[in-house]
């Protein structure tokens, strides 16, 4: 099973790159993870809605040059469907089960993602309505997909 995580911008914190290493190494066993990074657009603070409209697009376009077609796509999106960590494992063990051994989740950038990309992706997830800076969600969801193995393999780490 291949697990890509396709972000926009770099991680600059040291804590989180740790987090996330420590995740990516226990889910060795389980899967090959890997995190695409692609180029954030500058743009200053204050956009008009057409310019925050082109950024999105400009990144959307980054973002969908590293997704392949054969890919199961999770787009993190503030209005996508909430899970529990079980429905979230269930639905992963699922998809494995009937053929999407490529899943991949995309963490848009500051103005979240574009239509372009919504509209491939194949579901779209949320972890609740709080805005959370969008470094901090690499680990949330890293640990997440974690979380989720544990939880298919039977193993106590969930409780």
């Amino acid at each position: 099973m291949n697990i890509k995580l396709i972000v926009v911008g770099k991680l600059k914190e040291k804590y989180l790159k740790q987090g996330i290493s420590e995740y990516a190494k226990r889910m060795s066993k389980f899967c090959k993870f890997k995190i695409i990074e692609v180029a954030d657009e500058k743009a200053p603070e204050k956009l008009s809605s057409a310019q925050m409209e082109q950024v999105k697009e400009t990144e959307g376009t980054r973002i969908l040059s590293k997704i392949k077609e054969k890919e199961f796509v999770f787009a993190l999106a503030i209005l996508g469907q909430e899970r529990t960590s079980e429905e979230f494992a269930s639905e992963i063990e699922k998809l494995t089960t009937y053929g999407h051994s490529d899943l991949t989740f995309v963490i848009g950038g500051s103005l979240g993602l574009s239509p372009s990309v919504l509209q491939r992706a194949d579901t779209q997830i949320s972890f609740g309505r709080f805005t959370l800076p969008h470094q901090l969600m690499r680990l949330v969801l890293t640990e997440q997909i974690y979380r989720a193995f544990m939880i298919n393999s039977g193993s106590p780490y969930h409780k």
